[in-house]
């Protein structure tokens, strides 16, 4: 990511912020609209919390994109973690398109094209760093 990426996913995320909560619920609500077999990961879980932690592991990243290595240990650690809750490879294309859905339907016209890219490309590091933590933990089971 170049650091003008970076700047435009850490301001447009602080756009977020006031709307956390309805935007964690629409992440949500266009995840399990792109697959409604996820809906099972979650049959147990409190939606309201689970969305607050959504939007707090988003703000962690989000804040670290400048200093990506100090956060990458966390990042691997909850890759791990979403191993055992189920967690597929081939879910991460699905949390990442519903990631851009919600910010282009809850940001509006401050979703740019360019802050698209940026968030794309900033959820492809995400991405793949998770998806290799977790290859690496599957591997060594």
């Amino acid at each position: 990511m170049t650091p003008e990426q970076i700047t435009l996913v850490q301001e447009s995320f602080r756009e977020v912020v006031p709307i956390k909560e309805a935007a964690a619920a629409l992440f949500y609500e266009k995840l399990f609209a792109i697959d409604g077999s996820l809906r099972a990961l979650f049959v147990e879980t409190d939606m309201k919390k689970q969305g607050a932690k959504l939007m707090a592991a988003l703000g962690f990243v989000v804040h670290g994109l400048s200093r990506a290595d100090t956060i990458l240990p966390t990042i691997q650690d909850l890759a791990r973690r979403h191993v055992g809750y189920g967690v597929e490879e081939h879910h991460y294309a699905t949390v990442g398109q519903a990631l851009i859905q919600t910010l282009e339907a809850g940001l509006g016209e401050a979703f740019t094209q360019e802050a698209r890219v940026a968030w794309t490309a900033a959820y492809g590091l995400l991405a793949s760093v998770m998806i290799a933590a977790a290859k690496e933990m599957q591997l060594a089971a």
